[in-house]
Order: C-alpha cells, then structure tokens, then sequence
C-alpha cells in the first residue's frame, strides 16, 4: 500500500465545498455555507471574497479567459472572478434551474449543468447563454468534464447513466450497469475516457470513447463517493464524504484508501494542486493536502 501523508488547513468561511487549481498557482474554492470564494497559494495565508448572502457557490472551473468560473445553485447564476477578486454574475434564462456542475468547453466557452431544469447550458465569457434540454425527464445533471479528446461527459444522477455532450448541444445516453447508482462528480481521463463516482451505489465508473461503461467497486459499498480527479501520477483520487477518506484507483482497477485526520471532515471536492499535491475540500471548514 503505498503510504501518504495528509495534512489540513483551516480557511475563512464557511463550508468549503468544491476546489481547483487556478491559472495564477494558487487554489481558489468555493465556501457553499458562507457564499464566497477562498483562495489559497500553498504555503500562505487564505483569502474570500464575499458573495451576496445565500447565492450557494458550488462547483469552481477555469475558464478560457483565465479567470474562474463557477455556479450558484441556489441563486440561479453563473459567477465569473477575475485574478484580483472581481466578480461578475449570469442570470440564467430559466428561472428556478439549479446550476451545479460547470467545466471549459472545447469550443471556448463554459459548459454547465441544470439540475432542477433537466438542461445543460453554455456560456461564452461574454456572457451569452444558451441551453439544451435533456433527451430524458427528471435526469438531474450534476458534474461535467471534458476529455482530452474534447468529448464533454454529464453525470445523469436521477437518469443512471451518462451522458455525451456534443458541441450542437445534443446529448447521446448510456445507462449505467448497475440499477440506482446515483453517479455525481466526473473527470477526464486518458485516451478520450471519462471516470466518475457513484455515490449510491459506492461504486467507481470508466466510460471509453465508444460509451463501454466500467465499474470497480469500492470496499466500503456505503462510502458515499462525492468527486473525483486525475493525481498525474497514473491515479485517479477520490473523495469518500460518508467515509471521510480519500482513495485513489489505478487505470486497472486497483483501489487504495486513506483516513483524514479529523473525524467527520465532510470530504467534497478534490483537485491537483499547483504545488503537484492532492487537495481536498473538507465542508467543516479546511483544505487538506495530500502528498505521496
């Protein structure tokens, strides 16, 4: 088993939910309790800016601009935060429809998902918006990715199944093996793949560019898998939130977990760091560093 060491660190806010890397090596997240955005150069001091009050951030991309791009699930609204904190915000064109998932598009713009509208959207960084409707009732879209071949993938978390967007906005479906695994968070992976977690059903996923779908079960079934990431080192690192672990898979299926620190740390969002270290979004307020 290889060995790792882990280490957490507090941040202001509240609730850090979802992480990742930003253009300017720090990382920047998302705080969904205290509607802000914190980011962390490795090695310094935390900072947030303050969004309005209850706009629930969620999941945090880079852009094709270079700034951040994230959504706001419960204000409806794509944000946009610059390098110097300034943050400019979307009104979606459907009303009431749940933002969640958000990734950079091969085509220049952002990619995202409309989970109580059953549609996925597209932003340019200008702003304009467009949205598809889902070829299936009630899927509830979550998590987006984009493969290194420029194939975009949907976790359908109601449907159980995943999705291949196409840059027309049409989505092809491919059902999950196994009934009711409730797929959330996805990654790229290599030759044109995609990997996700199945939180109900504590299972790992693959789909290949032909849409063959993979499963590796986890050893804990009630694990709660949240988000997933490539390690760059051939792994594939993982968040267990009912767990509080955090595991990484080999390209072959071959899985290995370690336990936080602090109990009941409500693992969430995982990313590589700038710093090449894991780092994990834990919602009781801290970040942890993962080294190997």
């Amino acid at each position: 088993m290889t060995s790792v060491s882990i280490e957490e660190y507090t941040v202001p806010g509240d609730g850090p939910y979802a992480v990742t890397a930003g253009p300017d090596g720090a990382l920047w997240f998302t705080m969904v309790g205290g509607s802000s955005i914190g980011r962390l150069v490795p090695g310094e001091r935390a900072a947030s800016h303050q969004l309005e009050p209850g706009c629930g951030p969620t999941i945090i991309t880079v852009g094709p601009d270079a700034a951040l791009w994230f959504t706001e699930y419960q204000a409806h609204r794509i944000g946009r935060i610059s390098l110097d904190g300034a943050v400019r915000e979307f009104r979606l064109p459907t009303p009431d429809s749940g933002p969640f998932g958000i990734a950079s598009g091969p085509d220049g713009a952002l990619w995202f998902t409309e989970t109580a509208a059953n549609q996925i959207g597209r932003i340019t960084p200008d702003g304009q918006v467009t949205e598809y409707p889902l070829p299936v009732d009630d899927a509830f879209p979550s998590a987006i990715a984009v493969a290194d071949d420029g194939a975009m993938y949907v976790t359908l978390n109601q449907a159980n199944a995943i999705g291949r967007v196409e840059l027309d906005g049409t989505v092809n479906v491919h059902p999950l093996p196994t009934p009711a695994a409730g797929p959330v968070g996805i990654t790229a992976g290599e030759h044109g793949t995609a990997w996700f977690v199945e939180i109900a059903a504590g299972q790992l996923g693959r789909i290949g560019p032909d849409g063959t779908i993979t499963e590796f079960p986890l050893p804990d079934r009630t694990a709660k898998p949240h988000a997933i990431t490539a390690g760059g080192d051939g792994r594939y690192w993982f968040t267990e939130w009912a767990a509080n672990r955090i595991g990484s898979v080999t390209v072959d299926g071959q899985i290995q977990m370690y336990d936080l620190p602090t109990p009941g740390a409500e693992p969430h969002g995982i990313t590589l760091g700038p710093d090449g270290a894991l780092w994990a979004a834990l919602e009781i307020g801290a970040l942890a560093r993962i080294t190997h």
